[in-house]
């Protein structure tokens, strides 16, 4: 875990992606440690790993007969991607009155990035969401939030978005309460 003088805030990063799991990560984050403190102790980077254009296209890439056509517009569509990611995530953090906040953008396998941007910022706490998918899909697709639970050289913490049904039954609970009283 990264060290700090009394001055200097430790620095919390938080993955973001254009799905559900990663706003929802992002917004719990913002609600437990930078809406709650009139001065939050962490400094927030927000953080998304733009695969790269021959990734997106797969295997068809180099071996494709059309990929240098191909590949320019892939990489466009990619570069407005995170451009996006980027900007929802700003609001997010703008709506909740968090404004000192740093983004970047880097290209590559979200793994990779995510452990190397701990080391350069020298991250107390990475924050990613968990995508909730089972052991097959996992296998299959890779699992970030594993991976860097085991290599990144600080605190992990994995945001798991409550089933709908929990949801549902505590609000139904809830108006339950407050018709009984």
């Amino acid at each position: 875990m990264a060290t700090t003088s009394s001055d200097e805030k430790q620095v919390m990063i938080v993955a973001v992606d254009d799905s559900e799991h990663s706003s929802y990560a992002l917004q719990w984050t913002l609600d437990h440690f930078f809406t709650t403190l009139p001065n939050p102790i962490f400094k927030l980077v927000l953080l998304h790993a733009k695969p790269s254009a021959t990734s997106a296209v797969g295997l068809a890439g180099p071996a494709y007969a059309g990929a240098a056509e191909v590949l320019p517009i892939v990489d466009s569509d990619l570069k407005k991607i995170a451009a996006r990611v980027v900007d929802n995530a700003k609001q997010i953090c703008s709506k909740r009155s968090v404004t000192d906040v740093i983004t970047e953008v880097v290209e590559g396998d979200p793994r990779n990035v995510l452990c190397d941007a701990v080391e350069k910022y020298h991250a107390s706490i990475l924050v990613v969401g968990s995508h909730g998918y089972g052991a097959i899909k996992r296998a299959v697709l890779g699992n970030v939030s594993d991976y860097c639970a085991h290599h990144a050289h600080c605190t992990v913490m994995i945001v798991k978005r409550p089933k709908t049904k929990h949801w549902i039954y505590t609000l139904a609970t809830l108006h339950l309460y407050i018709l009984q009283q």
